[in-house]
């Protein structure tokens, strides 16, 4: 029979003369009525030690911190196994990924731009596409559709000193990168200047590039991003006041320089029906 045990993250507290807390893997610290259930034999059943003492009570105690997701009967299965994780792009981003997404339990396969539009419609698959630049006008296009047929989709690229994760999209209606272009255009007094600069009038890049802590930070930001859309994001309705902006509607940036990250939230662009064909005007 499979023993419980504190979940990952979570852990019992016993301050000096006073009764044993929880705290949850969230951090917060909640209070324990054990009963007639000593402090130690609870402990020892949840944790490696021998456990020896039982009762109906305890089971009752142990059962209560299972049903709240405190303690687990289970070992931890890596939250991306059964997952297949295609990556696309520059290797000082997809190394880094393809090795964090495989630690997690993903299946992961090197992919092409051509390749893309043969993975429309495979579920529990993402593409993910990373670019140490701008994205070239068109070059998104195809994989922006693979979202409407359930294959998730996820992407980063850099401009300039700054690399931006877009939301992951994995259902019909969700943030695609044209959406992404549209939010950032309608949300800049210098949309035109951004345009040209999409649409390569600039000059040269300059970098700076990322490092490989700055690789390994991204890498990290897209793992979490895979992972909740493993678990079924909680909260895919919106998110609540002063919740953490759900993967599906979170755009972060990421400053190369400093490393610092800011969240933005975006929402999809409605489709709108095209404006009438100009009518021509008789004379009077």
């Amino acid at each position: 029979m499979n023993r419980s045990r504190l979940a990952p993250g979570a852990g019992i507290v016993t301050a000096p003369g006073d009764r044993p807390v929880l705290r949850t893997s969230e951090g917060e610290f909640l209070r324990i009525d054990t009963g007639h259930v000593g402090p130690g034999e609870l402990v020892d059943r949840l944790t490696e030690g021998e456990g020896r003492t039982s009762s109906a009570e305890l089971d009752r105690l142990v059962a209560a911190f299972e049903e709240a997701g405190h303690a687990v009967t289970e070992p931890r299965r890596p939250p991306l196994t059964g997952r297949t994780v295609h990556l696309l792009g520059d290797p000082v981003l997809t190394e880094p990924l393809a090795r964090f997404a495989a630690a997690e339990g993903a299946e992961v396969q090197s992919a092409s731009a051509g390749d893309v539009a043969g993975l429309a419609g495979r579920r529990d698959t993402a593409v993910v596409w990373c670019l140490d630049s701008p994205v070239p006008e068109g070059t998104w296009d195809e994989a922006d559709r693979l979202p409407a047929r359930h294959t998730a989709w996820l992407r980063c690229h850099r401009e300039g000193a700054h690399t931006w994760t877009e939301p992951l999209a994995s259902a019909p209606g969700d943030v695609t990168a044209a959406h992404v272009r549209l939010r950032r255009l309608a949300a800049t007094a210098a949309h035109r200047e951004l345009a040209a600069y999409w649409a390569g009038h600039r000059t040269p890049d300059t970098g700076p590039h990322p490092t490989e802590p700055a690789a390994a930070l991204i890498a990290a930001l897209l793992t979490a991003d895979l992972i909740a859309w493993a678990s079924g994001e909680p909260g895919r309705g919106g998110p609540r006041s002063g919740a953490r902006l759900p993967a599906h509607r979170r755009l972060r940036r990421i400053d190369l320089r400093d490393l610092t990250v800011t969240e933005h939230p975006v929402l999809p662009v409605p489709a709108v029906a095209p404006l009438p064909a100009p009518t021509a005007r008789t004379a009077p």
